[in-house]
């Protein structure tokens, strides 16, 4: 410590009374050192694979799942989990007396390629049940969940392509289905890509967007309470007429994030 190493050329008084100032530098220090949380802990643990990481910037996982209040021991649901970018870190942020359910379907595992796969190879998330259910086929245990996830994929709900493994989603019966699995007092934490103002579901086919009224009123139709709303993922570059896909845009839309409630 820089205080105590002047204290030899100036005798033992001057030493103790360093010492004392050395001991309250360290406790300011201490102060100041940024806090560390679960959901930081979580992003930060060694097992998350790189290419993960990779996109940590552009998603900001650790302030959204402190906005969607994801805490130790939770059973949470991975809606339309894709190749489990967030199931990892949710398996991390809810610990070995959580569980994380990942549903997915053959869509999805053939949209995200080996992924999935690589993902829980050899049991590598102990506290993940992957749970595979086909559109319009979810049945979840009622009251048995005190989270959902559905991230990029609300607008999927408004996506139909049959031909492709896809077909129509019944809305209703779909969010009924999440209603009666979770707790009072549950949280549904959604996040999609904007689409402009007053645009119809149908861009959840085309542009893969869906204007954020229409998440609003499709889930307090459900019984859902709209809880909170952040910008944490704004992005006013974004041009609502490309396609997510694009490859300019890939990853740095502009994302509406919001928290539902099921009323206690």
């Amino acid at each position: 410590m820089a205080t105590m190493t002047r204290t030899f050329a100036t005798g033992i008084i001057l030493a103790l009374t360093l010492g004392g100032c050395g001991q309250h530098a360290d406790e300011e220090h201490a102060s100041e050192a940024p806090a560390t949380s679960i959901y930081a802990d979580a992003v930060a643990n060694d097992a998350r694979p790189e290419s993960d990481r990779a996109r940590d910037a552009g998603r900001k996982p650790a302030d959204v799942l402190e906005f969607f209040s994801i805490e130790p021991g939770m059973t949470v649901l991975d809606m339309f989990s894709g190749g489990g970018y967030y199931t990892e870190i949710l398996s991390h942020a809810v610990g070995e007396h959580g569980r994380i359910i990942a549903q997915s379907n053959e869509a999805y595992l053939q949209f995200v390629g080996d992924e999935f796969e690589q993902r829980y190879l050899g049991g590598r998330l102990a506290n993940v049940l992957v749970l595979m259910a086909e559109n319009n086929e979810l049945e979840l245990e009622p009251k048995s969940l005190d989270a959902v996830m559905l991230v990029l994929s609300f607008h999927d709900l408004y996506y139909a392509a049959p031909d492709n493994g896809w077909p129509a989603i019944d809305v209703p019966a779909f969010l009924a289905e999440l209603r009666s699995g979770l707790r009072a007092g549950g949280i549904v934490g959604i996040i999609d890509h904007y689409a402009a103002d007053g645009a119809p579901s149908e861009t959840g086919s085309t542009t893969h967007r869906i204007d954020p009224a229409i998440v609003v009123a499709a889930m307090t139709a459900a019984g859902f309470e709209l809880d909170g709303q952040s910008d944490l993922l704004r992005n006013a570059e974004d041009d609502y007429e490309k396609v997510v896909f694009d490859p300019d845009l890939r990853g740095k839309t502009d994302r509406f994030v919001m928290r539902f409630r099921k009323p206690e």
